[in-house]
């Protein structure tokens, strides 16, 4: 691979070649909002890369809360991924249609449980439909395997500790977010939702990491997120609407080699639907040079 790739990152010449072999696992964890208007599950039905299995985000979550997709605890996960036929010792690349939107989030997720071997495939379904790669539309029926966790729960930031970190600076905040979201000159998609960001916040919207589905390169990562205002060489906490899009940060972040990193789970919509958690409004404040 290229020193100037992420190494999470798979190219489709890559899976394609790899299809088949005893230890991988593909994951169609494609994910849309309302406003994309696409529907995840008929697409994986429509075709999908074979062998592919889908991981439903908001199925394999934490469902005791209202917040969307939040993180399950590890003995549910280890269950449900078990059912899936993964185990934390399997090669598991993961896509979603776009190519880079929803499965970042799925990698972070399994990296957290404790695999170590995730990946995500560059270019996503929409790439690989386009350069003409195979599909099957059957389902696989995998044979159930023991997923067995090894939670790292120092990398998951709760509303307590979010608001210790936005009181004390502590950490860097970086918000995956649109740029009018983060500027409280969109409105939230979410209904009930106060506009703005968290006081210190830097806007690193999520489509800045890519290129017609494509990862970055290194050096493009380090130069967006520099520009934003976030140092490298300090720990930073992810952020964006609903823990989904900020693993993409993550993701540019881990390709980095910073590992001072950790996601709010609950992101905006936890903080953004509360009347006791402060918001600033307006763009970020300007980086010192």
């Amino acid at each position: 691979m290229s020193e100037t790739k992420s190494r999470f990152v798979v190219s489709a010449d890559w899976l394609q070649s790899e299809l088949g072999k005893a230890d991988l696992r593909v994951l169609d964890a494609s994910f849309y909002l309302p406003a994309q208007k696409r529907d995840a599950d008929a697409e994986y039905a429509a075709g999908h890369i074979p062998g592919a299995i889908r991981f439903d985000q908001d199925k394999i979550a934490d469902h005791s809360t209202s917040l969307p997709h939040t993180i399950p605890s590890p003995d549910y996960f280890a269950a449900e991924v078990g059912r899936l036929g993964i185990s934390e010792n399997d090669r598991i690349v993961v896509y979603d249609g776009i190519g880079l939107f929803a499965s970042p989030r799925v990698w972070w997720l399994f990296r957290v449980m404790g695999a170590k071997n995730v990946f995500v495939l560059d270019g996503g379904l929409d790439g690989w439909k386009a350069e003409g790669r195979p599909l099957e539309t059957t389902a696989p029926n995998p044979a159930p395997a023991t997923f067995t966790p090894d939670f790292d729960e120092s990398r998951v930031v709760t509303l307590d500790t979010m608001r210790d970190i936005v009181s004390s600076g502590a950490m860097q905040i970086a918000d995956a977010r649109s740029a009018g979201r983060f500027a409280a000159a969109e409105p939230e998609p979410r209904a009930g939702m106060r506009s703005g960001h968290m006081p210190g916040a830097r806007s690193l919207p999520s489509g800045v990491f890519a290129s017609q589905g494509r990862f970055k390169s290194l050096p493009e990562l380090r130069q967006t997120i520099e520009d934003a205002g976030i140092d490298l060489s300090k720990p930073v906490v992810t952020s964006c609407g609903s823990g989904i899009t900020a693993a993409i940060i993550t993701l540019a972040l881990e390709s980095l080699g910073h590992h001072d990193n950790k996601l709010y789970d609950g992101s905006w919509s936890e903080w953004g639907s509360r009347d006791d958690t402060p918001i600033v409004t307006g763009p970020p404040t300007p980086v010192k040079v």
